[in-house]
């Protein structure tokens, strides 16, 4: 079946994979990126440039939805919001213009398995140790860091950002809030370096689907995250990350 053009059937994969994605990445601060990239490389067999760009602009509308998702129900920190936003803008940019330079995948390794080793520590701290929230010291260089990976690597602000923030005892639901509100204008910055560099992406097939459901699960995420506990949401956070992070580094090396 087709509308205007666009064969619906084939959407609804994509639909299924944006909706998840996003289900995850509101509750936990992370993800989206990570899978719709992973499907876009790996499957669909899309350059990392060209993934990236459209993973970005599918995210300009799903992080808007769920910024404002968590913005009402209280999950966003403003000082920590304000300390985020610039650093990780600037890295976001610069990412973007590497990217379309350069072969990111060199060191796309490293980072998973740095990621990969954060979500264990993670892991075990939610299950071992009860979480003592304490304020965020090391945010400037986090957010210039993660800015940079995420655009570089087609996703990676919520692994980076998020995991790091809950290890500094940072309040985990108002991290996942605030990590969410400013990926917001993070991927707008980015999408416009990209679209500057590579042209308009075309919105159709695959990347509709994603932005489709994205969209859709953006509120139910947000709402999940302000009822879930700090330890369960250490325990999901490291699993997540652990999971994505070691099937990346498998796709990566094979």
């Amino acid at each position: 079946m087709e509308l205007f053009g666009i064969d619906l059937t084939g959407l609804l994969p994509f639909i299924a994979i944006g909706f998840a994605a996003q289900l995850v990445d509101g509750a936990l601060g992370m993800a989206f990126g990570v899978i719709t990239n992973t499907m876009l490389v790996g499957v669909l067999g899309l350059p990392p440039a060209q993934a990236s760009q459209r993973v970005h602009v599918v995210e300009c509308f799903t992080t808007a939805t769920s910024g404002i998702s968590h913005l009402l129900h209280g999950n966003i920190d403003k000082r920590l919001f304000f300390r985020l936003l610039i650093p990780g803008v600037i890295g976001g940019v610069t990412g973007a213009y590497l990217l379309t330079s350069i072969d990111a995948s060199v060191i796309k390794p490293f980072v998973l398995a740095y990621l990969a080793g954060m979500g264990l520590y993670l892991l075990v701290r939610g299950l071992l140790y009860p979480p003592k929230v304490r304020e965020a010291k090391r945010v400037a260089p986090l957010g210039l860091i993660g800015g940079f990976l995420d655009a570089a690597g087609g996703g990676g602000w919520g692994p980076i950002v998020t995991s790091n923030l809950l290890i500094q005892g940072a309040e985990p639901r108002k991290v996942v809030g605030t990590v969410s509100a400013v990926e917001f204008f993070l991927t707008v910055t980015i999408s416009a370096a990209f679209i500057f560099h590579l042209g308009v992406a075309d919105l159709a097939g695959a990347t509709l689907g994603l932005l489709i459901g994205g969209i859709a699960a953006a509120p139910l995420g947000a709402f999940a995250a302000k009822y879930f506990s700090p330890k369960l949401m250490l325990i999901m956070v490291g699993a997540a990350l652990t999971v994505t992070s070691a099937y990346g580094i498998y796709t990566a090396l094979s």
